[in-house]
């Protein structure tokens, strides 16, 4: 009892060292126990999210102690993090494109396996403002003859996104309401840049006011269609410029100049949607630094965006401290064929993209692609082997990769306005997870085993234990009923 007493008090030690918040002891549950559902993804492909048998969270009995199990998770929902906006992935041009291209049976069936629950319930999308790298080509929504400018934005339109974007977006709406969108540029119409061209170059500073109102004009019109813009980032990927591709450099500095203009603008029309800086990879995570310690550009931003490119998602934790009233999203990172192996995959992504992203406080987690076909597209001059979420291939044939099953884990069972909890590994640094509450009670747990043998992995929460059995280099999510055993 001492012995537990000590291990209880040093716990709490090292999260108040920590700084997280702490508001009291959990109190135990009834004696009936928690009802335990699991799903499991093995990385030798024999479990994909497989529905497990229920598990029972109980009381530990004094004179039947346990199995041995190298790993413990001891759970606190007394002690909370973020707020989750959800899980998912970008829908593309590209995407929609392929999407679209699908007999109604099989699009339906597509739509339904991504955004419905009885698919992975992604709530979470990503949009291009105009072309990315994976677009038909290149397009903005007010493209000019050389030489024209159109300051009054009279020409300005979406009517590229309603061919197949905006359907496509409307469909998933219908599927699942809670859908967030999140909407990124890759260049600027070229008549406002440095380039006169949509690939590399400037924004022109003259411009600026302009520019603010072709984002109001887009928010507006998708709003038009039925589709809230939850988000935007000013740029996608600010200090990379391409020649092949639509890009457009933004410094630091210049970003924090165009916030100035852009946040009054929003809030003179009265628009609510985010404002998210930077969105480029972790190892420039200082690039807001200056923009969150300028008091009148700071107080029209949520927070930053990351990708995976480069750097390490321990970095997200650098900004968190530095400027814990800021939100933090991870935005992007593509699957592909550097790396073919299923459980290899899927245990990166868990290690860096979703367990170590979320760890380290994001709010939200993006993917690349929702679509793709067997030959890494329809790409505009991108990545030439990027894998969607879900590959659609030329004759129609649909096929569920890793990144599907990275995804499933979470926003299957992760509520959007989900709180992530307090979370003590111990006993095995191959056991790795993270936890959150949904707004209904119940505890979502996400566990990877990263080692090559199967562990028993001991779950602890308000004075309840239960055991579970995760395969070796796999995942699993434990669902911890907050109505008691069913």
């Amino acid at each position: 009892m001492k012995n537990s007493l000590l291990i209880s008090l040093l716990n709490i030690c090292v999260l108040l060292s920590l700084g997280v918040h702490f508001s009291g002891i959990a109190v135990a549950a009834e004696d009936g126990g928690l009802q335990v559902s699991v799903y499991t993804t093995s990385g030798d492909k024999k479990l994909l999210l497989a529905k497990q048998e229920d598990l029972l969270m109980q009381r530990e009995e004094k004179n039947k102690p346990l199995p041995y199990s190298q790993a413990r998770i001891i759970l606190d929902d007394t002690i909370t993090y973020q707020e989750i906006d959800g899980f998912g992935a970008a829908m593309t041009e590209s995407s929609a494109y392929l999407i679209n291209q699908l007999p109604s049976d099989k699009r339906q069936a597509v739509l339904e396996s991504l955004f419905s629950e009885d698919g992975i319930r992604i709530s979470f999308v990503r949009l291009q403002m105009g072309a990315s790298d994976f677009a038909l080509n290149s397009f903005t929504y007010n493209d000019l003859s050389p030489g024209e400018v159109d300051l009054e934005l009279a020409h300005f339109s979406i009517q590229r996104d309603e061919e197949h974007v905006i359907p496509v977006l409307q469909d998933a709406f219908r599927i699942n309401r809670q859908i967030k969108l999140m909407a990124s540029p890759w260049s600027a119409p070229a008549w406002m840049k440095t380039s006169g061209n949509l690939n590399h170059g400037s924004l022109r500073p003259e411009y600026y006011e302009v520019y603010s109102r072709y984002f109001i004009k887009f928010i507006e019109a998708y709003q038009a269609h039925g589709l809230p813009i939850y988000a935007v980032t000013l740029q996608n990927e600010p200090l990379h410029e391409s020649w092949s591709y639509p890009s457009m450099r933004m410094t630091s500095r210049q970003q924090l100049d165009f916030i100035k203009v852009i946040g009054p603008a929003f809030e003179e029309r009265g628009i609510n949607t985010l404002i998210i800086t930077y969105d480029h990879n972790w190892d420039r995570y200082d690039y807001s630094f200056p923009i969150y310690e300028d008091e009148e550009a700071s107080q029209y931003v949520a927070g930053a965006g990351f990708h995976c490119y480069g750097g390490d998602v321990s970095a997200q934790s650098k900004v968190h401290d530095a400027f814990p009233e800021k939100g933090i999203w991870f935005t992007e990172c593509s699957g592909g064929e550097w790396a073919t192996n299923f459980g290899d995959n899927l245990l990166w992504n868990m290690e860096n993209l979703f367990i170590g992203s979320v760890n380290h406080h994001s709010k939200g987690v993006l993917l690349w692609n929702i679509a793709l076909d067997e030959n890494h597209g329809p790409k505009n001059r991108g990545c030439d082997n990027c894998r969607g979420v879900v590959t659609i291939t030329r004759d129609g044939e649909v096929h569920k990769n890793e990144e599907y099953y990275s995804i499933a884990h979470f926003s299957k069972f992760v509520e959007p306005q989900a709180v992530r909890i307090a979370s003590i590994i111990s006993g095995n640094k191959n056991i790795i997870g993270t936890a959150f509450k949904n707004p209904n009670g119940d505890i979502v747990v996400v566990v990877a085993n990263k080692g090559r043998n199967q562990q028993r992995i001991t779950l602890e929460y308000k004075g309840l234990t239960v055991q579970h059995q995760i395969p070796a280099r796999s995942v699993s999510t434990l669902i911890i009923s907050s109505e008691g055993h069913k």
